[in-house]
């Protein structure tokens, strides 16, 4: 078995971190959270799609996420990428491709499917799942904050040169 590649200047190897049982439950329930409001959101927009009343705004926002994402995979490399927000063994830093100006762009390419499916929909409730989709995201994201801190010697000067999920605002 080779050794892994040597870090280049735009990735950082990420060292072991070991949770503590609160932490991986409040992550597998962040999780999971953020599935249920994804597919309950999807159940909204198929509302509109079955009507042919989807705005062509909505539509628009819904490519947005999809390019941020398909950017945000590519960018990223084999066996770095995890769902749960913790440091995963062996990861690497990635601030290349969007992570050059944002520390979560998948988490951004779901709050746009989010906001298409709200957008779509146009009811109050769903506009409640974006906004609890949203709220668990950004919960998500501060959890993965702190964890990466912890373990990431370069991770908070990482966080002083970007944003948390659109360039320049947020």
């Amino acid at each position: 078995m080779q050794p892994p590649p040597e870090p280049t200047p735009t990735t950082t190897r990420v060292p072991t971190t070991t949770l503590t049982p609160r932490q991986r439950l409040l992550g597998q329930t962040l999780v999971g959270a953020q599935f249920i409001l994804i597919a309950v959101l999807g159940v909204f927009a198929a509302a509109s799609l079955r009507h042919g009343s989807t705005p062509v705004g909505a539509w628009g926002l819904l490519a947005v996420g999809i390019a941020i994402g398909v950017w945000a995979v590519t960018a990223n490399r084999p066996g770095n990428f995890n769902i749960r927000p913790e440091p995963r063994r062996g990861a690497r830093l990635i601030e290349q491709g969007p992570y050059r100006w944002i520390r979560h762009p998948m988490y951004t390419a779901v709050l746009a499917y989010g906001a298409a499916c709200a957008w779509a929909n146009g009811s109050a409730a769903a506009w409640l799942a974006g906004a609890l989709l949203a709220g668990v995201l950004v919960f998500k994201a501060l959890l993965e904050e702190r964890l990466m801190t912890a373990v990431h010697p370069g991770y908070a000067a990482y966080c002083l040169r970007t944003r948390r999920f659109l360039p320049g605002l947020v």
